[in-house]
């Protein structure tokens, strides 16, 4: 029997009941299907090509020899069919999305877009554009490494684009800047926006509100440079994050100007436009403490929210963001826009595949639509207590 060719299809049906099943324990299996999920319930293309070119190379080499070897050729089968499946719940974002866009907008409201396949299909995991520049490791506070932000922004450097500053993920113990979100950072900065990714400090060394003073900082020193690299903040600011960076960007958009939270910069203007939450844990936080929670800080005056979250979301159920929604939806005149992706996991924003293209299509369409609002003259001005 072809040893090898056997385990090779093994592990091509592991990888897809990974990715077609929401598995969270025990521990080990858990870890070890969210890190297959993580890569190929996204780019489901590079294990079907693996699971081709083995078979191919099996009958190139003469290993299928044996009524048992043709056995497994057709057992192959299966995790080529899952992988198209995979394939295919990723290209169900498009209307998903759509979908969401016209219940905040209404009709005529998520315009379909041509998704592109030689990026996805030939070129996932290469985020990076010829015609954006990344400038790093910029100092927004004192804090050493934690402290610093990167910017992308297009080489010609074209003046009076909006900005978006997002954080990374990690559980607020973990991550770092330039690892999340960069199909979309790049993205909008060829299209002539300024974005930001910037680190935060992280526990157990630090606790709330740390993470969120940091934010304000970052916030703070967009408003004050991002005009250096090409944007203008009165065009828009933009505050995005992934898991844990979506809960600290939600936190940031629902706490406007707040003294407390702003600590000798209490004067610099910390509103943002609206908000972009991925695959966002927006409970508590770990200390328990409900005025933590996005939940319980919606105000009236919130702004527009995109909130997108895979419906096999291992680590965040779908009723955390829905409550979320809810709360915004019913106190908030803004538009609120909750995209629930069909088999999407947690991280679904690494690559550029048919969901997450889909889904920044999404986000600029609502970006678009909310700068396209009559602006606030005085965002700064909002009421800064919470509730």
């Amino acid at each position: 029997m072809a040893v090898g060719y056997l385990v090779t299809v093994v592990l091509a049906a592991l990888i897809a009941v990974c990715c077609l099943v929401r598995i969270r324990g025990p521990k080990p299996l858990f870890a070890l299907a969210y890190r297959l999920g993580l890569v190929f319930n996204e780019v489901p293309f590079l294990a079907l090509y693996a699971l081709a070119a083995a078979t191919a190379l099996a009958f190139a080499e003469g290993d299928i020899a044996t009524p048992a070897d043709r056995v497994v050729v057709a057992a192959a089968v299966l995790p080529a069919a899952a992988f198209v499946l995979i394939a295919r719940r990723g290209i169900r974002a498009a209307p998903a999305v759509a979908l969401a866009l016209q219940e905040a907008f209404g009709p005529g409201a998520g315009t379909r877009r041509r998704p592109p396949l030689a990026r996805i299909l030939l070129r996932p995991i290469l985020r990076r554009r010829a015609d954006v520049r990344r400038v790093g490791d910029l100092a927004f506070g004192d804090e050493g490494p934690r402290n610093l932000l990167d910017v992308y922004h297009h080489r010609a450097r074209p003046q009076g684009g909006p900005v978006l500053i997002h954080f990374h993920g990690g559980h607020y113990d973990q991550g770092r800047k330039n690892t999340q979100s960069l199909p979309l950072l790049y993205r909008l900065a060829s299209r002539g926006w300024v974005c930001i990714s910037a680190n935060y400090r992280l526990r157990p060394a630090f606790s709330h509100p740390d993470h969120l003073i940091d934010a304000k900082k970052v916030i703070a020193w967009a408003r004050e440079h991002a005009a250096e690299y090409g944007a203008d903040p009165a065009a828009g600011v933009f505050v995005s994050g992934s898991s844990a960076g979506g809960h600290l960007a939600s936190l940031a958009a629902l706490t406007p100007d707040e003294p407390r939270f702003q600590p000798g910069f209490e004067q610099a203007d910390t509103s943002v436009t609206a908000a972009v939450v991925l695959n966002g844990y927006l409970g508590e936080y770990f200390d328990g403490d409900p005025a933590t929670s996005p939940v319980n800080l919606v105000r009236p005056d919130a702004p527009p929210f995109l909130i997108a979250h895979g419906d096999l979301d291992e680590l965040v159920p779908t009723d955390n963001p829905r409550a979320l929604v809810t709360a915004l939806r019913t106190a908030s005149t803004a538009p609120v826009v909750y995209a629930e992706l069909p088999g999407g996991h947690h991280a679904f924003d690494l690559f550029h595949s048919f969901r997450f293209e889909a889904l920044i299509d999404g986000i600029e369409e609502f970006a678009a639509k909310v700068r396209a609002r009559k602006p606030d003259p005085h965002p700064h001005q909002h009421g800064s207590g919470s509730r």
